[in-house]
């Protein structure tokens, strides 16, 4: 059984990044190519939820940010409606 492999290229990778990666390639005795594969399946192993909340998610992505306070929206009573039936 035959498995496809396909070719990446990644360009304008920053000089510390590389070398940040050249070193801890070395330190697990791969090279830099196979410490890229290696970063890239464990980033990747970890099943992403579909099911989150989207409040919660853009809260997260801008609480670093700070927050704001926004004034309270005067709410009315439920109104009932009359169809016709």
């Amino acid at each position: 059984m035959e498995v496809s492999v396909a070719v990446m290229t990644i360009r304008n990778i920053d000089d510390n990044l590389k070398q940040r990666l050249r070193l801890r390639a070395a330190v697990h005795g791969r090279s830099m190519e196979e410490e890229a594969r290696v970063i890239l399946r464990t980033a990747l192993s970890v099943e992403v939820s579909l099911s989150v909340d989207a409040g919660q998610t853009i809260h997260q992505r801008f609480a670093r940010l700070g927050g704001v306070d926004l004034p309270a929206v005067p709410r009315e009573a439920i109104r009932n409606v009359d169809f016709g039936g």
